[in-house]
């Protein structure tokens, strides 16, 4: 899980071993930049598991933007489209529902990808930060009238409700978030897994307390905006990008593997269909591991896509925005990562003076 990512890593790069880690890589903002340290000062590899940097897609759409395609970036909106049933399953029912038991934000535990794609894309230091959301529709208050704690109860509801434990998962096939709730893949496995398990949960009778919206608004460096959505309530996983630039537009879909270059001068449309690879995330899992492999065998710790060092910006994006939200204000990104390297290097002192 990701709060112990930071307690297996450390002493992993201490005892000389590159470490390839699933997203987010810790879940506290002076573990992040403690760990990439960690990883400098080894010169091992710590990278990240960012595979969306590593689809053909994204790196087509990164491309355009870097050699001037749309002339100068200018705003970007990017939106995560989170489909009904995987908000249900995940971050209301699942592993990472409750920020207390998993660590995470739901920006850091879903989207940190996204972040990581548009400060890649972007290619300017963040500035300023805003956000805001809320956890509006999986709480007490939308409970229907009579529902008990668990779909199997007889909830009068249930036939009408598009958050049916029994709907998602006792299906005749097990779908793959079936296949999560209990090893045995079998109907009476699935069936007593809902009712003695997490995922049999009425979704409106939960612990979890993670947003199911939340928008971010971040200003880069060369008055560069960029609007990030995070959205639960989709009829598909899908993500959507618009990039508005002083000469072109382009709007992308990752579902459709579909990017289409509109140009202000002529008037045109370019459609860009870029090249489907096998594996998960657009064929960017397989890329990952053979870039990490490869990496590896010639003992580079920079040579990943990937790298930790690279994924810093987009994680403390996701702490300062979730900070933005609580407390309801604009973070200074420049002043809120010098705070948190302050403590880094404040822990360092007081490790080292205790070793002295």
């Amino acid at each position: 899980m990701d709060q112990m990512h930071f307690a297996s890593t450390m002493p992993a790069l201490a005892k000389g071993y590159h470490v390839l880690v699933e997203k987010p890589l810790t879940t506290d903002p002076v573990q992040t930049v403690q760990m990439v340290e960690a990883a400098r000062a080894a010169r091992r590899i710590l990278q990240c598991g960012y595979t969306l940097r590593y689809s053909r897609f994204f790196q087509t759409l990164k491309e355009l933007v870097a050699k001037g395609t749309i002339g100068d970036l200018v705003t970007v909106q990017h939106s995560e489209h989170v489909a009904f049933w995987h908000m249900a399953h995940s971050f209301v029912r699942g592993n990472w529902g409750n920020s207390r038991r998993c660590g995470s934000p739901m920006l850091l535990a879903k989207s940190c990808h996204d972040l990581d794609i548009i400060r890649w894309i972007v290619g300017r230091p963040p500035v300023r930060v805003a956000s805001f959301g809320s956890l509006t529709h999986f709480a007490a208050a939308r409970r229907p009238a009579g529902a008990p704690p668990r779909c199997t109860d007889g909830c009068p509801a249930e036939p009408a409700c598009p958050y049916s434990a029994i709907k998602l998962y006792l299906t005749e096939r097990p779908t793959w978030i079936a296949g999560t709730i209990c090893l045995d893949p079998s109907y009476e496995a699935r069936r007593k897994a809902l009712e003695t398990g997490p995922y049999g949960r009425c979704v409106y009778q939960t612990d979890n307390d993670v947003v199911d919206h939340q928008v971010i608004i971040i200003e880069f460096e060369g008055n560069r905006t960029v609007m990030f959505t995070m959205e639960g309530h989709s009829h598909d996983n899908v993500r959507t990008m618009r990039y508005s630039g002083t000469e072109a537009t382009i709007r992308a879909h990752a579902g459709l593997n579909q990017i289409d270059v509109h140009y202000y001068n002529s008037g045109t449309v370019d459609r860009i269909t870029p090249g489907q690879a096998e594996g998960g995330h657009g064929g960017g899992d397989p890329a990952m591991i053979r870039d990490f492999i490869e990496a590896v065998r010639r003992d580079e710790p920079d040579a990943v896509v990937a790298s930790g060092v690279e994924s810093v910006d987009s994680h403390l994006l996701a702490f300062a925005a979730e900070k933005a939200r609580l407390e309801n204000t604009v973070v200074d990104f420049a002043a809120y990562k010098a705070e948190i390297e302050k403590q880094v290097r404040a822990a360092a002192s007081r490790v080292q003076d205790a070793q002295e």
